[in-house]
């Protein structure tokens, strides 16, 4: 297919005394203009790691990463970024908060021009009413609004969000959900996510792209999800192949759990404690051992 963004043999390490730890090896695939693509996985089989160094925000070991027929190389105002936490700035309002990254790069704009658009997206996210309020006055949920519009904003070539709806209840996640999902069928953008919720994959993706375990993750299985769009919840939900997929979904990430290397494993084969090495503690946290060379008095006490 013709590739928007073509990751291509990605890999990431970090220098260790006992040599390099590769967290991500030879990771590819393309993703085509408009498509969204979720990537889902166990905890630290480097998800997030792929994401930040699409976003330019974590240096690329090897491979390469080609955005619209550009080698990306650092942060640019061509990705917007939805964070799990907003992180917005707390001494400026909603729209002074959007307004920090649309002044960078509608520079040319007026400042009328440069405000319009922040109102826009924060009225089409549902904050019209609450755009002059600082994140202190503002719900999660509104603040996660303020970070869904400040990325449309930017009208950025890709749309990157690491679990933008983990830290919310599941009535307002639903919401956001179709927030983002009309936002970006309107603005035909391209978008990769990440997530840990399977039903959010399959509600909001083209497709899923399922990781390995680390160390050295890689891509496992990529996984096609046929609903068209624009799409409603309740009739996915309803749809026979709905479960077929969610349980193939599922059925990947049980089977990489039981490959997931031990506790033991992963601390360099380190034995369990035996009574003869450790011995139990007794009276006063001291062991049977020093008690029985101590004076009975002490011992009664």
């Amino acid at each position: 297919m013709s590739a928007y963004l073509e990751i291509s043999r990605l890999s990431k390490s970090y220098p260790t005394p006992k040599g390099p730890a590769i967290i991500v090896k030879d990771f590819d695939l393309k993703v085509k203009k408009g498509e969204f693509v979720s990537i889902i996985g166990h905890s630290g089989c480097g998800k997030s790691t792929v994401l930040m160094m699409v976003a330019g925000l974590n240096p690329i070991t090897d491979g390469g990463i080609i955005l619209a027929g550009k080698e990306l190389d650092g942060p640019g105002p061509d990705r917007g970024m939805v964070f799990q936490s907003p992180s917005l700035l707390p001494w400026l309002t909603a729209i002074e908060n959007v307004l920090v990254g649309v002044d960078q790069v509608f520079y040319t704009a007026t400042h009328e021009e440069r405000r319009l658009i922040a109102e826009y997206y924060l009225t089409v996210v549902g904050l019209g009413d609450s755009m002059d309020k600082k994140p202190a006055e503002l719900s999660q949920g509104m603040r996660q609004r303020v970070g869904i519009a400040r990325a449309f904003a930017l009208k950025p070539k890709m749309l990157l969000l690491d679990e933008p709806f983990g830290m919310l209840d599941s009535l307002t996640r639903y919401e956001l959900q179709q927030v983002l999902v009309d936002l970006w069928r309107k603005n035909q953008i391209t978008a990769l996510m990440v997530t840990h919720d399977v039903d959010e994959a399959i509600f909001l993706s083209d497709r899923i792209v399922c990781m390995t375990n680390g160390p050295a993750a890689e891509v496992g299985e990529i996984i096609e999800v046929k609903f068209p769009h624009p799409r409603d919840r309740k009739a996915i939900m309803e749809h026979p192949d709905y479960y077929k997929l969610r349980e193939q979904l599922i059925s990947f990430l049980e089977v990489r759990s039981h490959l997931r290397p031990s506790a033991r494993e992963t601390n360099n084969h380190i034995p369990p404690p035996n009574a003869e090495s450790h011995p139990a503690p007794t009276k006063q946290g001291r062991t049977s051992a020093e008690l029985a060379n101590l004076p009975k008095s002490t011992i009664e006490a």
